[in-house]
Parts: C-alpha cells; sequence; structure tokens
C-alpha cells in the first residue's frame, strides 16, 4: 500500500503562488502545507517548464481509465455469463422436449 498523496492543480498552483510571494520561507510553507520542500520546488519547476500544461498528469485521468478498466472486466465476466446461461437455457429446452 502507497501513502502517495494526490494534489489538485489548483491546491500546486495556490502553493507555488504562495512561495513566489516570498513572505514564507519554502521549508516553512512546505510544513504548513504538509509537503516536503523538494516537492514544492519541483511544481514550481514543472510550472515553470510545462506552463498551462502543467499538472495534467494522470490525476483524474487515471481514475477514469482504472475504472473503463474496472468496467470492461466486469463487462467481460458478464458476457460469459451470458453466454453460460444461454448455453444452460437450449440445455434444459432440449430436455423439456
Amino acid at each position: 500500500m502507497t501513502n502517495k498523496s494526490i494534489f489538485t492543480k489548483e491546491f500546486k498552483l495556490e502553493a507555488i503562488r504562495l512561495l513566489e510571494l516570498g513572505e514564507t520561507p519554502g521549508t516553512v510553507l512546505a510544513r504548513e502545507l504538509g509537503i516536503r520542500r523538494n516537492l514544492l520546488y519541483k511544481w514550481q519547476t514543472e510550472l515553470n517548464i510545462k506552463g498551462d500544461k502543467a499538472f495534467r498528469g494522470p490525476g483524474r485521468n487515471a481514475a477514469k481509465e482504472n475504472k473503463v478498466a474496472v468496467l470492461e472486466s466486469e463487462n467481460k465476466k458478464l458476457r460469459e455469463e451470458v453466454e453460460i446461461l444461454k448455453k444452460a437455457a437450449a440445455y434444459f429446452a432440449r430436455e423439456m422436449e
């Protein structure tokens, strides 16, 4: 099990904004936000490099992809069950004749 926290894009942007205001040192700000100092600077670097495309990583898309994978797996299982039931119904229909 992992203890990896997922932070929203809004949280990251606000943390970077507070860091860039310079009113609070990065170490103190990170402690107040409950994150590691190097993570705060990593977010800042990512924003500077990627701009508007920063923080679009796995977050929500991964959750959607995981949900789709679960639903596809369930769909496959249900299709298999339907096929088994069709065969059973055909078998018992012949027995009734």
